[in-house]
C-alpha cells in the first residue's frame, strides 16, 4: 500500500470529484438530447450555443429553489436520505481506477523483497485515490449494496403511499439483482486470482485481449444487474412516474431531489468504470495505448481512452431507456431469480472446469454463446413467445362482450 499523502489525496480527490460531478451535469444533458433526438425533437437549445449551458441552469435552479419540507414527513430520515444515498455513491469511486495504473506486487519471499518491491510500486503515479486495495470490487459492491437504505429511508420517512411502493420495489429490486451481478464477476477473479481492480486491467494488458470475449455471458449478466442495479430503465420500477408519480422521491424538491438525482447518476458513471475494467480491458486499447511514448503523454491517452469506454457505456443506458418498454414487477423478479442466476451459476460451473483441467480461454467463449442460446431456445419451448405464448387462455363468465378473453395460469 502506498505511503498516506494528504496533500497528493487532497488533489486528488478535488479533481475527482470536480470531474464525476461535471460528467453527471452533463450526462443530464446528453439524456436529454438523446431523447429529443429519439422522438424527432429538439430538446435543450435555449441556455448557451446548443444548450451547453442547460447543466449550469439546471443546477443554479436546485440551489435557489425555496426548501419545502412537508409537515407529515418523519423530518430526521426524510433529510438523512438523500445524504445516504449521496455518500455512499460517491465512496464507491474512492478505488476506481480513472486512468492508466501499475498493478501492486505479489507477495515476495522475504521481507528485503517485499519492501523493494512495495518501493517500486510507490514510485509509480497511479490514478486512482486509494490505490493497492486488494479487495476493490468488493468495496465497490459492499457501497453499492448499502445505496438501497437511502432509497428506503426516502420512500418510508415521506409517508406517502407511493413513495412507499417505490421504496418496496427497490429494496427488492436491488437485493434480487445484487446475486446476478456478484455471480457474474467470479468467473473473472478466478481466471484473474485477484479481486485488485488494478490487477484485472494488468491481467488484460499482459495478456492482450479483454475480458468480454473471453466471457461474454458474464458481461451481459453484469451489464443487465448494474442497470436495474442503478434503477435505469426498462428497471426503473422505483420511480416509474406512470405508475407511482416519482416513487421514493415524490416528496423531495430543490437540493434535496437534486441529489437523489445526481446519486443515480454517479452510479451510472462508477458502474461505467467497473465494466471498463472488468471486461473492456481498462486503459488498453489493443496496442493504442502505447502510440504516445512521453510519460505524459501516455498517462492522458490512457485516461482518455477509459473515460471513453465509460462514456460508451452511459451512452448505450441513455440509448437503451428509449428503445426497451418497462417490465412489470413480476417480470423484473423472474428475469433476476429464473433466467440470470441460473445462467450465472452455469457460468461459473464452465469457468471452474475449465481452469481445472488446464483449458484454454476460449472454450468459456464457446460455452458462454451456447449457454445463452441455449437459455432462449429453452424459454421459448417452456413459455412461448411474445405473438404465441404458451398459457392457456379461457373467456370471461357470461354477460361481457363477445370475444372477451384473459390469460390464467
Amino acid at each position: 500500500m502506498p505511503e498516506f499523502d494528504p496533500v497528493y489525496l487532497a488533489i486528488v480527490i478535488v479533481g475527482l470529484m470536480g470531474g464525476v460531478l461535471g460528467v453527471v451535469g452533463y450526462l443530464t444533458l446528453a439524456e436529454r438530447k438523446v431523447s429529443a433526438w429519439i422522438q424527432d425533437r429538439l430538446g435543450p437549445n435555449r441556455v448557451g450555443p446548443g444548450g451547453l449551458l442547460q447543466p449550469l441552469a439546471d443546477g443554479g435552479k436546485f440551489f435557489l429553489k425555496e426548501e419545502v419540507i412537508p409537515a407529515h414527513v418523519d423530518k430526521v430520515f426524510y433529510l438523512l436520505a438523500p445524504a445516504v444515498a449521496v455518500i455512499t455513491s460517491l465512496l464507491a469511486i474512492a478505488v476506481v481506477p480513472f486512468g492508466p495504473t501499475v498493478a501492486p506486487p505479489d507477495p515476495q519471499p522475504t521481507v528485503a523483497a517485499f519492501e523493494a518491491a512495495q518501493a517500486e510500486y510507490r514510485n509509480h503515479f497511479s490514478f486512482v485515490m486509494a490505490p493497492g486495495l486488494d479487495v476493490g470490487v468488493l468495496y465497490v459492491f459492499a457501497l453499492g449494496s448499502l445505496a438501497v437504505y437511502g432509497v428506503i429511508l426516502a420512500g418510508w420517512s415521506a409517508n406517502n403511499k407511493y413513495s412507499l411502493l417505490g421504496a418496496l420495489r427497490s429494496s427488492a429490486q436491488i437485493i434480487s439483482y445484487e446475486i446476478p451481478l456478484g455471480l457474474s464477476v467470479l468467473g473473472v477473479f478466478l481466471i484473474v486470482g485477484s479481486l485488485n481492480l488494478e490487477k484485472i486491467t494488468a491481467w488484460q494488458a499482459d495478456h492482450r485481449t479483454w475480458l468480454v470475449l473471453v466471457q461474454p455471458l458474464a458481461f451481459l449478466l453484469f451489464l443487465v444487474s448494474a442497470y436495474a442495479e442503478g434503477s435505469r430503465l426498462p428497471f426503473d420500477l422505483p420511480e416509474a412516474e406512470q405508475e407511482l408519480v416519482g416513487g421514493y422521491h415524490t416528496e423531495y424538491s430543490s437540493m434535496k431531489l437534486g441529489l437523489m438525482l445526481m446519486a443515480e447518476y454517479v452510479h451510472l458513471v462508477t458502474a461505467g468504470f467497473i465494466v471498463s475494467i472488468l471486461f473492456w480491458g481498462g486503459w488498453g486499447f489493443f496496442g493504442l495505448e502505447n502510440l504516445l511514448t512521453d510519460p505524459v503523454g501516455g498517462a492522458v491517452l490512457k485516461a482518455a481512452i477509459l473515460i471513453g469506454k465509460m462514456l460508451v457505456y452511459c451512452g448505450f443506458a441513455l440509448l437503451i431507456r428509449w428503445t426497451i418498454p418497462r417490465f412489470r414487477f413480476d417480470q423484473l423478479m423472474n428475469i433476476a431469480w429464473k433466467v440470470m442466476i441460473p445462467l450465472a451459476l452455469l457460468n461459473l460451473l464452465c469457468v471452474m472446469v475449465v481452469l481445472q483441467f488446464g483449458w484454454p480461454l476460449v472454450v468459456l467463449t464457446g460455452t458462454s454463446v451456447l449457454s445463452f442460446c441455449g437459455a432462449g431456445v429453452l424459454s421459448v419451448w417452456l413459455r412461448g413467445s411474445v405473438t404465441n405464448p404458451k398459457r392457456p387462455v379461457r373467456k370471461l363468465p357470461p354477460g361481457l362482450p363477445a370475444g372477451v378473453t384473459y390469460a390464467s395460469r
